[in-house]
């Protein structure tokens, strides 16, 4: 089933007040006209009343529409400032993310990671934005959920540049069965951009919709 999304339909609010005064210009130009008709019909063939019932219940019907979307209109408005106040709060609230992206700042990053059980051998490996893996590493990994903290240190020895860093690990138990090992990641909400048609949160300089937000911490 189709979403309305509050902030981009309100780029059209407004429009059926715009229509209820056109309406009521036209209808008054109608019954102008009705009147006039009716002052200067013949009386031995006179207007055809039918004509003007039918005219009227038509606008009437067209009216009971704008009415309806002004209703429309101001559940939009509404579910816009919910929508906005919800989202800044948000702001100061460090959040997970669905992704594996994350940002190396202080020389540290963290992923919050998933495994679905016991691995005997997990490898992480961590690429730049230009897709180059740069840092591999190996080790056991138990069920449940931990966290992969990278000391920015690359494979050669030299410290990493701050910036975004994927993670993908690859897992397999002791039998060599490959084990899924689910990724996240996290940031602080810095803001909320409501410039656009959605609101987007910002996060370690990144721009995170608000349907990738997993977890909420304080």
């Amino acid at each position: 089933m189709p979403t309305i999304n509050p902030l981009a339909a309100l780029s059209n609010v407004g429009e059926a007040s715009k229509s209820r005064n056109a309406i009521a210009n036209d209808f008054d130009t109608f019954l102008t006209l009705l009147t006039t008709q009716l002052q200067n019909q013949n009386p031995l063939e006179p207007l055809d009343t039918n004509q003007f019932t039918q005219q009227l219940v038509q606008f009437s019907e067209v009216e009971q529409s704008i009415k309806s979307n002004e209703n429309l209109e101001s559940l939009l408005k509404l579910q816009a400032a919910t929508a906005i106040t919800n989202s800044v709060a948000y702001i100061g609230k460090t959040v997970e993310l669905s992704g594996s992206t994350q940002d190396l700042k202080a020389g540290q990053a963290s992923w919050p990671i998933n495994a679905a059980n016991d691995a005997s051998a997990a490898t992480f490996s961590i690429k730049d934005k230009d897709g180059n893996v740069i840092y591999n590493e190996t080790k056991a990994v138990s069920k449940g959920a931990t966290d992969f903290t990278w000391n920015g240190q690359t494979n050669d020895g030299t410290p990493a540049p701050e910036g975004s860093y994927s993670l993908s690990v690859a897992a397999t138990n002791s039998d060599g069965v490959a084990i899924d090992v689910d990724i996240a990641s996290s940031g602080l909400v810095e803001g909320v951009d409501m410039s656009g048609d959605s609101l987007v949160l910002l996060v370690g300089g990144q721009r995170v919709k608000l349907e990738e937000v997993t977890t909420i911490l304080q």
